[in-house]
């Protein structure tokens, strides 16, 4: 029987409990079962996610958010790391930076190390908002996480992103 816990329910006792009836794993055709209901609502949490009022009138887009995550969560940053982070051309990242900049998300200064590197960071004025609309999700990641091993967590990583990749490449042959 499958049971899903509310967002209200700890994953702690509540889930240990029903995991000591489960078999120790899942056949395949049980786990993709499993996840063809869980994604659907994993998706439809995540874009519900409201902007906080006082982004509204930025039309931020999906891919904001990623590069707004590594702002926040790893701090000030070059173009270059940025795209690498987010597997992107710099020519992509600059053209974000620009645009965040322009309407006062972003700052960029030249490195005091390297005039020829800009560092691009949140600013102030925006930090509070974005931290309060991207902090309980990466919470969320943290507290499922945690409990697994390295290699666990490993193993998850990579089956999400090759989920990614056979769905992306399933769309570009139709």
């Amino acid at each position: 029987m499958l049971r899903y816990f509310t967002s209200g329910e700890s994953h702690g006792e509540a889930l240990v409990a029903f995991l000591s009836g489960l078999p120790a794993g899942l056949e395949v055709d049980q786990a993709i079962r499993t996840l063809l209901l869980l994604m659907p609502r994993m998706v439809g949490r995540v874009k519900r996610l409201r902007i906080p009022d006082e982004l509204q009138s930025f039309a931020l887009a999906p891919r904001h958010l990623s590069l707004l995550s590594y702002l926040l969560f790893d701090g000030p940053m070059s173009v270059n790391e940025l795209a690498s982070r987010l597997a992107v051309a710099p020519a992509t990242v600059s053209l974000m930076v620009g645009d965040l900049s322009r309407q006062g998300i972003l700052q960029r200064r030249e490195d005091d190390a390297d005039r020829r590197r800009t560092i691009v960071s949140i600013t102030d004025e925006h930090r509070p908002a974005i931290d309060g609309w991207l902090a309980p999700g990466a919470a969320a990641w943290r507290k499922a996480l945690e409990p697994l091993t390295p290699e666990q967590r490993r193993l998850f990583v990579d089956t999400l992103t090759a989920y990614d990749r056979e769905v992306a490449g399933e769309r570009e042959v139709r």
